[in-house]
């Protein structure tokens, strides 16, 4: 369990900082800003998914719980879009319009993180299952 969760930290990490520096690069050289931080939302994204992975694996060892984690997720992610909006409600809900970079600049993490979390979620409960 202790080696589960230490990989899934190092491929969040991994994941951060290849993904945000990238992303911060490319953004850089198309001279493009977005109207929000940029690192908070790949961080805020590694902390809450991370969080998830790790309670997941908690969870799975509980028969009790195990049968549930499938819509534990579902909330989970339904949190996660929650408090992402609550944290960056001032730089996404009060511009009139977000610029097709700073949209896409939300998007991108949202996905490499959801899709590599699903990754994880999907094999613990498969493991069981």
């Amino acid at each position: 369990m202790i080696k589960q969760l230490f990989f899934q930290f190092l491929i969040f990490l991994a994941l951060f900082l290849l993904g945000f520096h990238l992303h911060e690069f490319i953004l850089e050289k198309l001279h493009l800003q977005t109207a929000f931080s940029l690192k908070k939302v790949y961080l805020f994204h590694l902390g809450f998914s991370l969080l998830i992975c790790i309670n997941f694996i908690i969870f799975s060892t509980v028969d009790k719980i195990f049968q549930q984690l499938g819509f534990i997720y579902l909330v989970a992610i339904f949190l996660k879009i929650v408090v992402f909006c609550i944290i960056f409600y001032n730089p996404i809900f009060n511009k009139e319009n977000l610029d097709f970079a700073s949209r896409i600049s939300l998007f991108i993490p949202m996905i490499i993180f959801l899709l590599t979390e699903a990754f994880f979620v999907a094999k613990i409960l498969n493991k069981k299952g």
